[in-house]
């Protein structure tokens, strides 16, 4: 008999009130500019991503098969050899010594049988990791998910609203050190020697239990580090120009479209780009400072990884600003 459907799997989502903000970053990446008013509405989020052990449920429930399981449509991949249109998806893995880091193709491999209880390809397992948060999910995979819970993945705004913990301005989601009184406060790539040296002074090599880390003011886990996280959004490569001098901060703002999303330099692939958020285990400050609320990036919507989740909302009807 199919198990019942409850959201988030009986954990409580947390309620913020909604708000205005200032959202992006004019000191960082320039993706990531113009700083801009934002307004909210009242929402419901997830403290954690979403775990193995909840998507296991998810999958038990409704049989569904993640992108990752499925056979690959030679069409869609225009020059891929056919070694690699097969059941796969992307693993991280660690280069054998200091590379150029202009080509993330060094350290990312596509591995058939890699998929979302294989995180790591065939012998892997997330057996042993139920609390940890699943990975090598596509924003398919995701949004299923959301639908059967009855929720949502949030919008950019909603997210990175969500993540400052109410510490608007503030280049961390828990204030402006990287390293109050010396305590590691996320999970990310320990050491200056990324990808191939990990000094492990977190006691994490890859992803870490969700809430192993401190919350944010809003009662929210791994909003910085651990993985990347899925938004609704399509990607735009900077925030809109006109946001820098409205009048009146726009209210529950949404990314570009399909069509903008699309990777200028890669035209042969028509495959949208949605925005991810929050950075994860494998953000070095000498590589990728990414692991901030005001950080995003680009992500192929049929694509999952190794350090890519997610976690859902709960919009409250009939709300504005709250």
């Amino acid at each position: 008999m199919p198990e019942s459907r409850a959201p988030e799997r009986g954990r409580e989502l947390v309620a913020l009130p909604g708000g205005a903000f200032r959202m992006g970053s004019d000191d960082h990446y320039p993706e990531e500019a113009p700083t801009h008013p934002v307004r909210v509405g009242a929402f419901s989020i997830s403290p954690t991503p979403v775990t193995n052990a909840e998507f296991a449920r998810f999958v038990r429930a409704t049989g569904y098969v993640t992108v990752a399981e499925r056979p690959l449509d030679p069409a869609g991949f225009p020059g891929a050899p056919p070694a690699n249109l097969v059941p796969g998806s992307m693993v991280f893995t660690p280069t054998d010594g200091p590379v150029d880091l202009r080509h993330l193709s060094q350290w990312w491999t596509w591995t058939p049988g890699a998929h979302w209880h294989a995180p790591y390809g065939p012998g892997s397992s997330v057996k042993r990791i139920p609390d940890h948060p699943v990975v090598q999910v596509c924003h398919e995979d995701a949004r299923a998910y959301a639908d059967w819970a009855g929720l949502d993945l949030p919008s950019e705004a909603e997210w990175e609203y969500a993540a400052r913990g109410g510490l608007d301005g503030a280049p961390y989601t828990w204030g402006h050190e990287k390293r109050p009184d010396g305590r590691i406060m996320a999970n990310t790539w320990d050491g200056p020697d990324f990808p191939w040296r990990h000094s492990r002074e977190s006691g994490h090599l890859r992803t870490a239990p969700v809430g192993s880390f401190p919350a944010n003011g809003f009662g929210l886990f791994d909003m910085a580090g651990n993985v990347w996280e899925w938004t609704e959004d399509w990607w735009t490569s900077r925030h809109p120009e006109a946001a820098e001098t409205a009048c009146c901060a726009p209210v529950d703002p949404r990314g570009g479209d399909l069509e903008g999303s699309l990777d200028p330099r890669q035209p042969q692939f028509r495959t949208g780009r949605k925005v991810i958020k929050g950075g994860s285990h494998l953000c070095a400050d000498s590589y990728c400072l990414r692991y901030r609320p005001a950080a995003r990036r680009p992500q192929m919507v049929d694509t999952g990884m190794s350090h890519v989740g997610f976690r859902c909302v709960r919009r409250d009807p009939g709300s504005d600003d709250g």
